[in-house]
């Protein structure tokens, strides 16, 4: 038999289904509609491995209707509309009984691949089950996602997982000929990630590597066979924005522990070097600024250092610019100042730059007053003179406001010094 252990106990009812209590338990969001067969057209989302696939057939099963499936690495449009006007043809329409359509990795189809689903869709034709391990706000169309209900699935927890292995061992006909004893489990459970497919794919190695019909799983021996851990991440999906997120808000939130860690996350899980050194340069502006100037030097001389010794050896240079970004002192106040410069641009519009302040490269635009009473700094002591540097509608406006801390506090008393009515 070559079927994988994952399918062989893949759960055929909903009593069988472990986990997504939020959706199937007794107060589940779905399970009224699954056991009355009124089923809408839906989106399920969630990682790999929490049963999405599994959840869909049971619905189809549950509710007695004919089933389609189409996977969006391999189908095209010709195959959606062909799937389409068979379910046409297998009755139900305009019933509670239409048939169902199921889709996986529904993110994969394109714009027109999604467009050709519409019309079954809003005429009844099919009742439609995506599932998606990204976000559907990102990946799927619109008119689409506006005729679906989205579900979430979570990624299993520990008491799933252990209830998946001894589902396994109770009710799998190859392993139920053998001796398997679970000694321990720890290692297994945080290899799987929490995607019980691999849960079961790993498990399964080890007892096929095992000579004999009597096993111990310990963590050591888990551990021996499966030499490296996969991390969970993918480098184009919600993980790679999730973690960057969690990352600068570690940065952000000065917390080095919790930077380094997001940033572990990312290099093992192979994320372009470039693009965390772009994102620390991004927070140095953003969250530090005028706090630490220097930040944004140390995250520029970051990004170029990586960019030329790249993996392995650019961890250390992106460990040691995180550690300094999240212990600086913090200011958004720059970011604060040129957002609220260009919502007063958006409102106002092309106000007119006073005429001592424009350019004045020919004898007309002299005659015209460009350039005249303006005040150079150099010629007055220390450098400065009042005068008025904002379009007349704007003048008093103040769009940089100096954050609370040591360096900010020595530019607020230079400001005052200079600008008494504004600071």
């Amino acid at each position: 038999m070559n079927e994988p252990l994952a399918e062989r106990v893949r759960p055929k009812t909903l009593d069988d289904y472990i986990s997504q209590h939020h959706l199937v338990g007794e107060k589940g969001s779905l399970t009224h509609q699954i056991k009355k067969g009124i089923i809408p057209s839906l989106i399920l989302w969630g990682p790999p491995g929490t049963g999405k696939t599994t959840l869909a057939n049971i619905i189809a099963t549950t509710s007695e209707r004919p089933f389609y499936t189409l996977s969006a690495i391999n189908s095209g449009v010709k195959d959606i509309r062909e799937v389409i006007d068979k379910a046409k043809q297998s009755g139900g329409l305009f019933t509670s009984k239409n048939p169902i359509l199921f889709i996986d990795e529904i993110h994969r189809f394109s714009k027109s691949q999604q467009d050709s689903l519409l019309g079954a869709v809003e005429k009844g034709w099919v009742t439609l089950i995506g599932a998606t391990t990204e976000n559907p706000s990102f990946e799927v169309i619109p008119a689409l996602l506006s005729r679906c209900q989205v579900y979430i699935l979570n990624a299993f927890g520990k008491a799933d997982l252990e209830a998946l292995l001894k589902r396994a061992l109770k009710e799998d006909i190859i392993l139920k000929r053998k001796n398997i004893k679970l000694i321990e489990t720890e290692a297994l459970l945080r290899l799987s990630g929490g995607d019980g497919r691999k849960l079961l794919n790993i498990f399964e190695l080890i007892v096929n590597s095992e000579d004999g019909e009597s096993i111990s799983i310990t963590d050591d021996l888990v551990l021996a066979k499966i030499q490296k851990n996969t991390v969970l991440y993918d480098k184009t999906g919600e993980q790679h924005y999730d973690i960057i997120s969690a990352f600068i808000k570690s940065i952000r939130g000065s917390d080095p522990n919790g930077a380094v860690y997001w940033l572990a996350r990312m290099i093992e899980g192979g994320e372009d070097v470039k693009f965390i050194a772009r994102r620390m340069l991004i927070s140095a502006s953003e969250d530090i600024g005028l706090a630490n100037p220097t930040a944004l030097v140390m995250a520029n001389t970051t990004f170029q250092a990586v960019t030329t010794i790249g993996y392995p050896e650019a961890r250390i240079v992106l460990s040691q610019c995180a550690i300094y970004l999240a212990t600086s002192p913090k200011s958004n106040a720059s970011y604060m100042a040129i957002g609220k410069a260009q919502q007063t641009v958006r409102q106002t519009g092309d106000l007119s730059v006073p005429l001592p302040l424009r350019n004045a490269p020919t004898k007309l635009m002299k005659d015209l007053g460009y350039g005249q009473e303006y005040k150079y700094a150099h010629d007055y002591q220390n450098n400065f003179v009042e005068e008025e540097f904002l379009p007349e509608d704007l003048i008093g406006t103040t769009f940089y406001k100096p954050g609370v801390n040591q360096r900010e506090n020595a530019i607020k008393d230079f400001l005052k010094n200079r600008w008494k009515d504004k600071y």
